[in-house]
């Protein structure tokens, strides 16, 4: 990332708890070797080392709905859901509704 490394294995664990994902899919959704993740995560507390590692992870917290928090006002860095509650029992249920499936372009 341009503004210096800063997630970190502890982070990355985090995330995928919140999220309530395991290590393969997370690995697979951020592209990276499933080995790569868990020596990530090993590290704890230690930054990620490489930017595109950085860049991989970040795609796969996206993809997973979890926002990465930077260290603030003498709080530390952490992670939190992107959508809250309500906002995933609306899409789940938007999801269920079945019916015909078309496009998503309007015209």
């Amino acid at each position: 990332m341009s503004d210096g490394l800063w997630l970190t294995g502890r982070m990355i664990a985090a995330a995928r708890a919140l999220a309530g994902v395991g290590q393969d899919d997370f690995a697979a959704a951020a592209g990276l070797p499933l080995e790569a993740l868990r020596g990530i995560e090993a590290g704890g507390s230690a930054f990620v080392s490489s930017e595109e590692d950085e860049r991989a992870l970040h795609r796969a917290l996206e993809h997973f709905g979890v926002v990465p928090v930077r260290e603030s006002h003498d709080l530390g860095a952490g992670v939190r859901l992107k959508f809250t509650r309500q906002d995933v029992r609306q899409m789940t249920r938007l999801e269920g509704e079945g019916g015909i499936v078309g496009s998503d372009d309007a015209p």
